[in-house]
């Protein structure tokens, strides 16, 4: 089964029962914000949905076949809609009106499905292998992000110390030209009262003896 939302699009199955009521009454209770997959458990049989881009994709399959083989089916089922149904035509399609053009796909690819469960076994291991592959790879790029972050901050440090090594070499030299200036200011100082001294002793004595 394909549904635009709660509205299926097409249908097929080659069993009576009743498989189609209990679809509808699950695709009823799933929530199309977000890409997702569910599970549900009914009478020995398992109905699985596949949620992605606001469509939903289920497949009834009995819990022999387990949880992986359906999710693989419903996959295949999810690429051939949608590269037959490209340029917005399933997003304006009535209530059912796609079962008559698409439901034939839907019988060959479960009956292959029933023929060839072991390659649809190899499938899943691929799948879950490419996913581990995937969530290594998306921890990895978070890790070097996560460094870069660490890496921006060391060098925001860096220049933050860079400009306080500065600032602190600007301010030693402004300090070291203003004891310079000081020490020179005290030598005058030291100068002049020693000139100072000197001409009034040389005055003293010219006085007593009357210099001429």
């Amino acid at each position: 089964m394909v549904a635009r939302g709660t509205a299926v699009l097409a249908e097929q199955t080659s069993y009576e029962g009743n498989f189609r009521d209990i679809a509808a009454q699950c695709l009823q209770r799933l929530t199309f914000a977000r890409d997702d997959r569910f599970t549900y458990a009914c009478d020995g049989h398992t109905f699985t949905f596949l949620i992605h881009q606001g469509y939903a994709y289920c497949v009834a399959a009995t819990e022999a076949a387990g949880r992986e083989i359906p999710l693989v089916f419903l996959e295949m089922i999810k690429d051939d809609f949608n590269k037959r149904y490209t340029g917005g035509k399933a997003a304006t399609a009535a209530a059912n009106s796609l079962s008559r053009d698409f439901g034939p796909r839907l019988k060959e690819q479960m009956q292959y499905c029933m023929d060839h469960p072991e390659e649809l076994s190899r499938l899943s291991k691929v799948k879950a292998q490419v996913c581990e592959v995937k969530g290594i790879m998306i921890k990895n790029i978070d890790n070097a992000i996560h460094r870069g972050v660490q890496i921006d901050g060391l060098v925001t440090s860096a220049e933050l110390l860079h400009e306080q090594a500065n600032e602190f070499r600007q301010e030693g030299t402004r300090i070291r030209r203003k004891m310079w200036f000081e020490n020179m200011k005290v030598k005058l100082i030291v100068l002049g009262i020693i000139a100072a001294l000197i001409l009034i002793i040389v005055l003293s004595v010219c006085v007593g003896h009357k210099c001429t």
